[in-house]
């Protein structure tokens, strides 16, 4: 399903989607927004993205499921609830016939944050200290 079209918005993406999809997509939109109010939404990879001082987060619409894109640290760090789903590395599988884990989502939204924070405050400090 992701394939049927090349977006150039989030809202394009989704609109490519069942009416009960789109609803759980904007619903995960939603969440990331409101949890990361200062991320900036953007398409890439052919799929809704969000950047904060680097990538942050990405999900995708499929047949079955969505996938919710943390990266590894983001399932690492919530591994002991995300073991619910179907998941590898850097990925989660939200089932399309149960509700969004709300709660899981904005946790590992706001640790990807946080992470993303940390790493820029490290380039901060290196950055002055080699002036």
């Amino acid at each position: 399903m992701q394939d049927k079209i090349d977006p150039s918005t989030v809202d394009a993406y989704i609109e490519q989607f069942p009416i009960e999809t789109q609803a759980l997509l904007q619903e995960l939109r939603e969440i990331i927004k409101s949890t990361a109010p200062d991320a900036m939404e953007c398409i890439a990879y052919k799929m809704p993205a969000y950047k904060y001082l680097g990538a942050l987060v990405y999900f995708a619409g499929y047949k079955n499921h969505i996938g919710f894109y943390p990266g590894a640290a983001g399932i690492l760090d919530s591994m002991n609830e995300v073991k619910a789903y179907k998941f590898a590395k850097g990925s989660v599988q939200f089932p399309l016939n149960q509700p969004l884990p709300a709660d899981l989502i904005q946790r590992i939204v706001l640790f990807r944050v946080q992470q993303n924070n940390e790493k820029d405050s490290l380039k901060k400090q290196k950055k002055s200290s080699t002036k």
